[in-house]
């Protein structure tokens, strides 16, 4: 699997998916709690460096290193 998340995309999806979990856990009790656990999704794919939608999509926003 190769690593297809450059640095700054790496980093939001970690702010984002600790924030959904965060609301998900210690937010508001407004019913819709829930909705904070997607924030694992982007929370994983930023420490594994792969995102499968990325893949599907052909797209990549890490520098390529050139020899």
């Amino acid at each position: 699997m190769t690593t297809n998340m450059g640095g700054i995309d790496r980093g939001l999806r970690i702010i984002i998916g600790l924030a959904l979990l965060w609301y998900a856990l210690l937010g508001p009790a407004t019913g819709y709690n829930w909705i904070g656990w997607i924030g694992v999704v982007p929370l994983l794919t930023a420490l594994v460096g792969n995102c499968p939608l990325y893949s599907i999509l052909g797209v990549s926003t890490c520098p390529v290193k050139k020899a």
